[in-house]
């Protein structure tokens, strides 16, 4: 567990199966169209399954309360990609932005992917989604390629722009 010290105390921590409820919530509050490309998940959605496993999140806490998420993979199950983690879903609850807790949760993300091994840590972010991109370049992620027109959102076609970090020395 990780503790750091802002304006409130903000935790990091691993997800366990018992934060589902408050995940579903926190995911639906926090969807939109600027950074997701599914639907808005249904009240009370499964956050977790098959594969979306607790061991994949990792939890920022104030007060008590989960005020965001952040999912790590391996983005590929191939031995030859097991040097690569990837982040596959951030979300911070409106009331607790610009608090820090953005960027703690993608450097906590960082050092989860270093401890499983992982050289390099990649993502893929909605080009019109400027807080993100601007998040993650702060954190040292650079663009690393972009698919023009990816996605067809709320009637506006989408670049979908992939990013990534090193994380070795």
């Amino acid at each position: 567990m990780t503790r750091m010290r802002e304006a409130d105390d903000l935790i990091i921590r691993p997800a366990q199966a018992e934060d589902e409820k408050e995940l579903s919530a926190l995911n639906r509050a926090a969807w939109t169209w600027l950074a997701d490309v599914a639907p808005r998940p249904d009240e009370g959605a499964d956050v977790f399954d098959e594969r979306h496993s607790p061991d994949q999140f990792l939890l920022a806490v104030l007060a008590d309360r989960v005020v965001g998420y952040v999912r790590v993979v391996p983005p590929t199950p191939l031995a030859s990609n097991a040097h690569v983690r990837q982040i596959q879903g951030l979300a911070v609850d409106a009331g607790a932005r610009g608090r820090g807790v953005g960027v703690a949760l993608v450097e906590a993300a960082c050092a989860a992917a270093r401890e499983q091994g992982a050289r390099r840590l990649t993502l893929r972010v909605l080009g019109h989604n400027a807080p993100a991109r601007s998040l993650y370049e702060r954190c040292g992620f650079v663009v690393e390629g972009s698919m023009a027109e990816e996605f067809l959102i709320d009637g506006r076609y989408v670049d979908d722009i992939l990013m990534a970090r090193t994380l070795t020395a």
